[in-house]
């Protein structure tokens, strides 16, 4: 099909408008699509407590090829608001709790671990110090 000068200049500016529109689209596509793997791998890493390199594995699983440095990167960007979020919907505390007192051998040393723990069985404070006497704490 032959187009005159100006008809083909309408013509090609209406291709890059509508090419331009598909990229746009397309990157906001994927800009939501990595949103969502950043709180997801920051998710994973403060609501389990896993390290960075066990997200890391854990995404991996799913198909997602992130380092571990990067997810530390984002969780020290980002880590504060979500686990500022958690704290939040946990809810309040048992209104009994109780003091579990453990030894623990590290690095060959014997080692006190004292655990506060409420009347849900959720951790609510962990101590490891080297003597015996919590009142010395």
């Amino acid at each position: 099909m032959r187009f005159e000068p100006r008809a083909r200049r309408f013509f090609e500016r209406k291709q890059t408008m509508k090419n331009r529109a598909y990229g746009i689209r397309a990157l906001a596509s994927k800009l939501a699509r990595a949103s969502y793997f950043i709180s997801h791998a920051v998710w994973l890493y403060y609501r389990f407590c896993l390290s960075f390199r066990d997200v890391e594995d854990l995404l991996a699983q799913r198909g997602i090829t992130v380092s571990y440095e990067t997810i530390r990167q984002w969780s020290r960007k980002f880590g504060a608001e979500y686990a500022r979020k958690l704290k939040r919907r946990e809810g309040r505390l048992g209104d009994t709790w109780h003091l579990d007192e453990l030894f623990v051998t590290i690095q060959g040393q014997r080692q006190y671990l004292w655990r506060a723990v409420d009347q849900d069985g959720d951790v609510i404070d962990i101590l490891v110090q080297p003597s015996g006497s919590f009142a010395s704490s």
